[in-house]
């Protein structure tokens, strides 16, 4: 049986895809715009699951972020892709998966000089059930109180991914409160 690499879909600088890449070959010091996601996880009593990445992860090992993001495979729906990572990286399963930044898009560099260049739509979703992190993906996991994230992400930036600061601004009020709408909501 023959295991296939996992794959990103490359994309043009409006958004389009032009073309497939081996993900192992993509994130280095000049990395192509590719299609990723990012997903916040909320429980039963409104709070957030923040992950700290593995220490093996090849851009911002250590760091602390929102639950999980990944990669959608070619031809993959994008929700579809986001049910698959809660398990994969997270053993998770997930409710009321919901698209909150549709055209989220960031490119930043670690400091290995490693390179994140992506189209990133942000989902919310509830947990159905306790996360257990897999060791190789994430190696600490913690519950907040989103108005706690909200004030360590402005007290610390640099504690956390540049992709979490730059989604919590985006889905913050005039205030730099995170909307209700996107993690305060209630489970139904």
């Amino acid at each position: 049986m023959t295991i296939l690499a996992e794959r990103v879909v490359l994309l043009n600088d409006d958004g389009t895809p032009r073309g497939v890449a081996a993900k192992h070959e993509v994130h280095n010091t000049s990395t192509p715009l590719h299609l990723a996601f990012s997903c916040h996880v909320l429980d039963d009593d409104g709070r957030v699951l923040l992950t700290r990445r593995a220490l093996g992860k090849r851009t911002w090992p250590g760091t602390w972020t929102n639950a999980f993001c990944g990669h959608p495979e070619p031809f993959e729906p994008i929700p579809d892709a986001v049910i698959r990572r809660a398990r994969e990286e997270l053993r998770l399963e997930l409710a009321d998966i919901r698209l909150e930044l549709p055209d989220f898009r960031y490119r930043a560099v670690d400091a290995s000089g490693t390179v994140e260049n992506e189209v990133c739509p942000v989902y919310t979703a509830r947990a159905t059930n306790v996360p257990s992190p897999v060791p190789s993906e994430a190696m600490e996991l913690r519950w907040v109180e989103p108005a706690d994230l909200a004030a360590a992400l402005r007290a610390a930036p640099w504690a956390f991914s540049p992709w979490l600061v730059s989604q919590a601004e985006e889905l913050s009020d005039s205030h730099g409160e995170i909307r209700p709408s996107a993690w305060q909501r209630t489970a139904a």
